[in-house]
């Protein structure tokens, strides 16, 4: 037990325009819509965390927020921050589904815990493993002669990762964008692929394997999320290895998904599992089953890739790095006060306690799309 006390739960939803449209199997995005909470303690300490939504993949931003301003928050207040696990399992019965807003609660409440304690969020949910991993960055802009100056100026900034979302535009337009890609950087670039959904199981296999001519390090779901047979046939009959997304948020899919050797690799999300500590456990199933994993992202500020950089850090193994790109080269601002930690191709772990970065006030106020509830 602690001897503080959450007094004040704050609801920002916001929106931040994006550079580009990025388009993907299952649509296009074109901003940043997402929920900032904000718990504040009778000690006068602030808490942040973010609930970053997308209709087509996890749920809405008016979902979000009112999961947190109207079903969670009488569970909230008068808390003990500290009390993390017995406030989860709270939210977790009081409403049912809404991962994204659980996974904003644990997250300010685990950045009061580690201010409360002096600990980062990592060395909270088990210890820093690495201080950095290599950055990822996403190629889905329609324009792709856009894309390709984009990726020439993060190849200037020493990124070599680079997914191409595929499915969108046609066979042929895929093809043609990873040849251009190998053409012009070879082997030294780091190619994989993520279809989002956009293929029909029926002919999965053959575009794919018209792929695996360009060498990608993996292939990430190819089929719809809930066809997670189609998924294992592939898994098994392709040599690239296949990322299970948008088929495991959580423990029950991990565990399916090991049943029937689904993919080879798992992309771990905090949006996804409801939270930096499930998300853990199902980086555990995958580890015991001798799945990868990989650091995924949402469309979401320097806030939630804070939160994600501390899931990564804390990971036993990671091998395939992340993917938290989107408040430096998406994002037309973000909401941090200092730039979210991207150096030479790689997201460093913040440091300080708590999720070590801080919210900009004024920055909420610029792109709040209503006002701010509680």
């Amino acid at each position: 037990m602690s001897d503080h006390k959450i007094t004040s739960l704050r609801v920002h939803r916001i929106l931040i325009p994006g550079k580009a449209v990025h388009s993907h199997g299952i649509g296009d995005v074109a901003g940043i819509h997402t929920v900032i909470l904000q718990l504040t303690t009778d000690t006068g300490l602030t808490g942040w965390g973010e609930a970053a939504t997308w209709p087509a993949f996890t749920g809405t931003a008016e979902a979000a927020v009112a999961a947190l301003h109207v079903y969670l928050r009488p569970h909230i207040i008068g808390a003990d921050p500290v009390q993390v696990e017995p406030l989860m399992k709270t939210a977790e019965s009081a409403i049912v589904g809404h991962p994204e807003a659980k996974a904003a609660l644990e997250m300010a409440l685990l950045d009061l815990a580690g201010k409360i304690c002096g600990l980062s969020v990592s060395e909270l949910v088990g210890g820093r493993m690495r201080e950095s991993m290599g950055l990822s960055f996403s190629v889905a802009n329609p324009d792709f002669g856009k894309d390709l100056e984009d990726v020439a100026e993060m190849w200037a900034d020493g990124v070599r990762i680079f997914k191409i979302k595929t499915g969108f535009r046609g066979h042929d337009f895929d093809l043609m964008r990873l040849e251009k890609l190998r053409e012009t950087y070879g082997f030294e670039a780091d190619l994989r692929i993520d279809y989002n959904q956009g293929l029909t199981a029926f002919d999965a296999v053959r575009h794919i394997r018209d792929l695996e001519a360009f060498h990608p390090t993996f292939v990430e779901q190819p089929v719809k999320m809930h066809e997670r047979e189609a998924l294992a046939h592939i898994t098994h009959i392709i040599d690239t290895p296949i990322m299970a997304d948008e088929s495991v948020f959580g423990l029950r899919e991990a565990l399916y998904g090991v049943q029937i050797r689904m993919a080879d690799i798992y992309s771990l999300k905090v949006y996804k599992a409801g939270g930096i500590r499930r998300a853990l456990e199902v980086g555990a199933v995958a580890r015991a089953a001798g799945i990868e994993v990989y650091g995924g992202c949402m469309f979401e500020t320097g806030l939630a890739h804070a939160a994600g950089a501390h899931l990564m850090a804390a990971l036993p193994e990671l091998r395939l790095d992340c993917e938290f790109y989107m408040s430096r080269y998406y994002a037309v601002e973000d909401i941090l006060t200092d730039p979210f930690p991207v150096h030479a191709g790689r997201v460093h772990v913040p440091t300080g306690p708590g999720l070590g970065v801080s919210v900009d006030p004024a920055m909420l106020d610029k792109y709040r799309q209503e006002p701010a509830l509680g």
